[in-house]
């Protein structure tokens, strides 16, 4: 993604903050990967944007309490959106050999995420497994963390979501399986439709040997639930 240009010739002293502020906003981006962004956002637009929704339900956008929410906003974005500008899989590049032919999982990861047909959050825990490929590589463990925070920065579906997870573990690191369960609350079901609040959301993902070898498959669903 590059740079969007701003909506008008800066002046000689924006000229001078410009790349300050992209400096400011790839830094935001970086804090929440991990890695290196390709671009960053447009602000001016997303300013604009919601100083226009702010008209649009009759509020003054000029008020004092809410003049600076425009901007605030679109510095919002390079975190809560920060996954739409790193590629999943490169979170997951540093791996380690270590003969290791077990299952590795990590419960109970929380995330938050954005519902792309309401724009309001869904948010819940995920729960990450894999099988290491035949050479025993392993990934470090923060970055089934990391990976899982990438694919939730964007506006999206919770099914797209746990689909892209497996798809970054499969391409980064090549394992016998993969296993990505997630369950989540949407605030689109609670805040309004159909408002109930509490009623949770699961979704998976089993490829490979999960899927195939149903002893595999039963050992992950066991480590999954805490039990021994």
């Amino acid at each position: 993604m590059t740079v969007h240009p701003l909506p008008h010739a800066p002046g000689e002293g924006e000229q001078h903050l410009e790349p300050l502020m992209h400096e400011e906003a790839r830094t935001r981006v970086r804090h929440v990967t991990g890695v290196e962004p390709q671009g960053t956002f447009d602000h001016d637009k997303i300013a604009a944007a919601v100083r226009m929704l702010f008209e649009a339900i009759g509020e003054d956008p000029d008020r004092p309490g809410i003049a600076d929410t425009p901007a605030r906003v679109a510095r919002e974005y390079d975190e809560i959106f920060a996954g739409l500008l790193v590629d999943p899989v490169d979170v997951l590049s540093v791996t380690f050999e270590e003969a290791y032919d077990e299952i590795v999982m990590m419960r109970d990861i929380p995330f938050h995420s954005m519902c792309e047909h309401h724009l309001v959050p869904f948010t819940g825990r995920a729960h990450v497994a894999y099988l290491p490929n035949e050479s025993g590589q392993v990934t470090g463990l923060s970055k089934l963390a990391r990976v899982v925070d990438v694919c939730a920065k964007r506006p999206g579906l919770q099914e797209r979501m746990t689909t892209m997870i497996a798809d970054a573990l499969e391409e980064a690191l090549a394992p016998r399986g993969v296993m990505v369960v997630v369950e989540a609350r949407h605030l689109c079901m609670e805040m309004r439709g159909i408002r109930k609040p509490g009623a949770e959301t699961v979704t998976s993902t089993v490829r490979g040997v999960f899927r195939k070898d149903p002893a595999t498959r039963s050992e992950a669903l066991t480590l999954l639930r805490g039990r021994t």
